[in-house]
């Protein structure tokens, strides 16, 4: 998921000593396309790792998250090897599912040249490539199709997006953001694929580059490989591997008017439903939005923010494997709720759902994530639409933590602003420069109490 705001100490890493090894190491276990390399980290040729030597005896979602989420793929950055090598075992787990290859040349990569040399971000030049799968339907006219999408891209060795501060050059896993959509993505396709026909097209996205701005989605919507006119809907996987309890966020409900039924008849439906907690917003910090932002109806699914969010801590052992295999039984549910075994899907879109906050028509959320002079330190729980804005952890150390906010604390003034959604927050937040102290009004259960907070910078 593309970065917002926050800050935050690190803790050691039991990996340390791996990663000080991995290069002269890893020469041993790669197996597949020799790949270029590409930075400091990655001067030597050198070859993805074999699926088996990462994986072992691991099967379904944890399998995924397994490989993708290891420290040879260094944190899958776009236009890097690690990202290539992800790219690749994507791909090989669809064709073994028995999708078809959906990209124009008839191969699996719609693949473009991305170039950015943003001070802010790093450079970065190569080629990008979305992963592209269709489930053709059984219709023999079809002119509809649904779109399943999860990116696959992380933060790489960290500075930018990060918010382990001090860890630049350490790999950044991205178990829960975002191997845990890509592993429900391949699985759900998996359950699709093995099940009763559809009768129109379900097409599996796994986009790179969300991380630098929703580099992926925002290409594909302007040069989609199936009509936009025909896309019925997308649904969205970021971040599903931390389901507590039971609980998943479902965002962009209000993008279509069938939506909250069709998830409540979907989750009844499965073997274990989950807890569900219903956005109506469209719009939000991953791929989702660059298509809401064209008219499309769409779903984001969403186990909600955690402590290690776009931190080394982000393990591939801290997933849910549960959780991600409950989430796959929905999405696929979902998925037939809304494509039926024949005859047409019917959608009715909704505009407006939400506020864009100075997102593009192209997707190109990076102000949602990167314009903040400062920070308060505080992790938004996205499961609360309204009445205040709920923060599900603080980070140690940070202005909120020294000010006295916890975690389950309600945000409901800032200074002289109500806040009331979390893009309240976020527009008193950008009223501020570092330094500047703010009263904060939090409701803690019953009591509605008071802090001052030091602001500072952003980053």
């Amino acid at each position: 998921m593309h970065r917002m705001s926050g800050s935050g100490p690190i803790r050691p890493r039991l990996a340390a000593a791996w990663r000080a090894l991995a290069v002269p190491v890893a020469a041993g276990l790669w197996a597949g396309v020799t790949l270029p390399a590409a930075g400091l980290a990655q001067q030597s040729p050198w070859r993805c790792p074999e699926p088996a030597s990462l994986t072992g005896e691991l099967t379904g979602e944890l399998a995924h998250v397994r490989y993708l989420a290891d420290d040879l793929l260094e944190g899958r950055a776009v236009a890097t090897r690690g990202e290539r090598c992800a790219g690749d075992y994507i791909a090989a787990r669809f064709a073994a599912i028995g999708l078809q290859p959906a990209a124009e040349n008839g191969g699996w990569f719609q693949s473009w040249t991305v170039s950015s040399d943003n001070p802010h971000g790093g450079a970065v030049h190569g080629e990008a490539r979305n992963v592209v799968a269709i489930l053709p339907g059984s219709a023999p006219h079809r002119t509809q199709s649904l779109v399943i999408g999860a990116h696959y891209d992380h933060l790489g060795l960290g500075g930018f997006g990060s918010l382990s501060p001090d860890a630049t050059g350490t790999v950044h896993n991205g178990a829960d953001d975002n191997a845990s959509g890509t592993a429900v993505l391949i699985e759900a396709a998996r359950a699709l694929a093995s099940g009763p026909p559809l009768a129109q097209d379900v097409l599996f996205i796994a986009f790179t580059g969300e991380e630098r701005g929703l580099w992926g989605s925002a290409h594909y919507v302007n040069a989609p490989l199936l009509p936009l006119e025909g896309t019925v809907a997308m649904l969205n996987l970021d971040m599903v591997g931390r389901v507590r309890d039971g609980l998943l966020t479902v965002m962009g409900t209000g993008t279509a008017e069938e939506w909250e039924v069709i998830l409540e008849r979907a989750n009844a439906s499965i073997a274990a439903p989950l807890d569900l907690r219903f956005n109506s917003d469209g719009f939000g910090a991953s791929d989702h939005t660059s298509f809401y932002a064209r008219g499309i109806p769409v779903l984001h699914f969403f186990s909600n923010t955690h402590p290690d969010y776009h931190r080394v801590e982000d393990d591939w052992e801290l997933v849910n494997a549960e959780g991600m295999d409950r989430v796959t039984d929905l999405v696929a549910a979902v998925v037939r709720e809304v494509v039926p075994a024949a005859g047409m899907a019917s959608l009715t879109p909704v505009e407006g759902a939400g506020n864009p906050h100075g997102v593009s028509a192209s997707g190109d959320a990076s102000s949602m994530a990167s314009g903040f002079r400062v920070r308060l330190g505080t992790i938004p729980d996205y499961s609360r639409e309204s009445g205040g804005m709920a923060i599900t952890a603080v980070r140690e150390g940070g202005p909120a933590a020294e000010a006295g906010l916890q975690g389950g604390d309600i945000i409901v003034k800032f200074g002289p602003h109500e806040i009331d959604t979390v893009y309240d927050y976020m527009a008193a937040l950008n009223e501020y420069d570092p330094g500047d102290e703010v009263e904060i009004v939090v409701l803690r259960g019953e009591e509605r109490l008071s802090f001052t907070a030091v602001l500072v910078a952003g980053g």
